[in-house]
């Protein structure tokens, strides 16, 4: 599919046929306000409401492994870290347009991990105090000022498994698979900004080797049914949108 191609499969998006097969795909957007509302009433909301029911305070497990003191804080990964949003907002948009089956199969690893993390954390709240204090970093730069801010606006809460790496993961294992980047360069390009997006989460202190671990342990317990159970069931619908783009890509005329 191309630019051409893609404003023309859309051409004819309208409200009353947003749940027809072809534009039913559309819909698993809403999970990402679904999540994210979640999240925040989790981080916001759980430690006040759980102190007014039970009168105590919300207790979280503290995460963290022996590997963790190993592993230096380094302000240069902030750089791959922020890398992540334009990874997963680029996957979606990639795919919305170019390819759709990879954008069903990113969404469903999403929607099946991320929903998985949230009830883990409901059941097990959970945090890290792995952050160095601005004193202990002896320097000042304009990397370490980001990782402040970073730091100012994100909480140490809820951080296992790692919502950064399931999402990393799930983003390019769609991409590593697709037909349009089967060069050596782009794979290299995604495995290597794949493994930058991980690290960074631990050389920011932003979450402990053993949250990363357990990311890609959900991540692999979820691969079987993404692929092997809903992406299958799905491939009727990629024959028809290949049917239906058909025409498109070979008369410029209809577009």
């Amino acid at each position: 599919m191309n630019w051409k191609s893609a404003i023309s499969y859309y051409r004819d998006l309208r409200p009353n046929n947003l749940f027809t097969k072809k534009y039913r795909h559309l819909l698993l957007l809403l999970y990402w306000p679904v999540h994210f509302g979640i999240f925040v009433v989790l981080e916001n909301f759980a430690p006040i409401w759980y102190k007014a029911i039970t009168g105590a305070e919300l207790h979280y497990t503290e995460i963290v492994c022996a590997l963790d003191a190993y592993i230096p804080f380094c302000e240069a990964f902030v750089i791959p870290y922020y890398a992540w949003f334009v990874f997963l907002a680029g996957m979606v948009f990639y795919g919305l347009l170019f390819d759709i089956r990879a954008y069903r199969e990113y969404m469903w690893f999403v929607i099946l991990t991320y929903f998985s993390t949230l009830i883990i954390y409901i059941i097990f709240p959970n945090m890290q105090g792995l952050r160095p204090t601005p004193e202990a970093l002896g320097r000042d730069n304009f990397f370490v000022d980001v990782v402040r801010w970073l730091y100012s606006y994100d909480t140490n809460t809820n951080v296992c498994p790692s919502i950064h790496v399931l999402g990393t993961l799930a983003a390019s294992v769609p991409l590593l698979r697709g037909k349009r980047f089967r060069s050596w360069i782009w794979k290299t390009f995604w495995i290597v900004s794949t493994v930058l997006i991980c690290l960074s989460t631990v050389f920011l202190k932003q979450h402990s080797v053993l949250d990363v671990i357990f990311a890609v342990v959900l991540f692999f317990a979820c691969y079987p049914l993404v692929y092997c159970v809903l992406c299958k069931r799905r491939a009727g619908e990629d024959e028809q949108d290949a049917a239906e783009l058909a025409p498109v890509t070979q008369s410029p005329e209809n577009s």
